[in-house]
């Protein structure tokens, strides 16, 4: 076939390149270039720069063409002004989903040949066809399966994707990284959020919000423990960075208006929540689930609650899970699975 390999300059693409090359496939790698890293090159060098040139390597190694796509107001446009917005607004944003739905399954298809049979990445998940549908499952890693990412994919995306490591774990695609003799083969996997690369989450906050001083509130006693640089630099469940004595400490609530963050440590009920709601659903098979029992995932990882879904009007249902959970934050998105199936998700409000 001929396949269009998105090439990020890491193991897994890397891997996922050299294993359709081995296959006989016609490939041309593309490395999508993003702006935000250059507006953040006064930290030093751009983290861009060195992803492409593992990318180039590995493409010189295994002789397969690269081209570079600018997507630079495209990110801006779809990923960057919703994480911005949604923080502004003292919701908890995941702009991994909608890169993966927008742009590189959505935007950088408008930007190649249309004689490109199949779009490739390196990501954990598999696609198969049953009844005249495609299904994302699973990968059998279950640490790094990538599903909850891929959540907001259609139909149409999906037929075009390729997964050609989701059927292997990490350790395997690290030894067919040596094995291979690959430029990456010793890279660390990255961290954090699509745009960012190596720039910390806390600067981008300040780069766009910058600061603004607000009180730490005790939500149990009522007292003020301490001062904050702002209540969009913290997240619903929060435990680390709180920088307070006599913890652990856990971010409950925040008042985006009076710019207050709430902790606690010993009201449970403040914390812990077993219901909430979810609306903006995408259904990957185009349908409504029947089962109202299924399992949810409230962020990417191997946990996964047991749930009852109570489906109501205007496209948003109550979600009850089987064991209570410290971080459900409005803005996160909750993602369905039925066995090793991932259904789709929605925004939890």
């Amino acid at each position: 076939m001929k396949i269009a390999v998105l090439l990020s300059g890491g193991v897994d693409s890397s891997v996922t390149l050299r294993l359709l090359k081995d296959q006989g496939h016609d490939l041309t790698a593309f490395y999508l270039k993003i702006w935000l890293q250059d507006e953040f090159s006064f930290l030093g060098e751009c983290p861009w720069e060195k992803d492409l040139k593992y990318a180039r390597g590995v493409c010189k190694q295994t002789g397969v063409p690269l081209e570079i796509i600018p997507l630079q107001t495209e990110y801006w446009d779809n990923v960057v002004s919703y994480t911005i917005e949604e923080i502004k607004e003292g919701r908890t944003p995941n702009p991994d989903i909608f890169c993966n739905s927008l742009i590189k399954f959505g935007q950088f298809y408008d930007k190649i040949d249309s004689s490109f049979e199949k779009v490739a990445s390196g990501h954990y998940a598999n696609i198969e066809q049953s009844n005249g549908k495609y299904l994302l499952k699973t990968s059998p890693d279950l640490v790094k399966d990538q599903t909850y990412f891929l959540a907001y994919l259609t139909q149409e995306q999906i037929a075009r994707a390729l997964f050609p490591i989701g059927k292997y774990k990490k350790t395997e695609i690290r030894k067919f990284a040596e094995k291979f003799d690959l430029p990456t083969m010793a890279r660390r996997d990255s961290q954090g959020i699509c745009f960012l690369g190596q720039i910390k989450f806390k600067e981008f906050i300040k780069h766009h919000l910058g600061e603004a001083e607000g009180e730490i509130i005790d939500i149990d006693s009522g007292k003020v423990l301490g001062i904050h640089p702002g209540y969009y630099y913290y997240t619903i469940g929060q435990r680390s960075g709180l920088k307070l004595g006599g913890g652990p400490w856990f971010v409950v609530r925040k008042d985006v208006e009076k710019n207050i963050v709430y902790i606690s440590k010993e009201n449970k009920s403040a914390r812990d929540r077993s219901e909430f709601s979810v609306g903006k659903f995408n259904w990957i098979s185009g349908e409504v689930p029947v089962k109202n029992e299924l399992k949810v995932k409230i962020r990417h990882g191997a946990k996964k609650y047991e749930c009852k879904v109570e489906w109501l009007n205007n496209n948003k249902a109550t979600i009850k899970i089987n064991e209570p959970d410290k971080g459900i934050a409005p803005g996160q998105f909750a993602v369905f699975y039925e066995d090793d199936v991932c259904l789709g998700g929605g925004v939890i409000l």
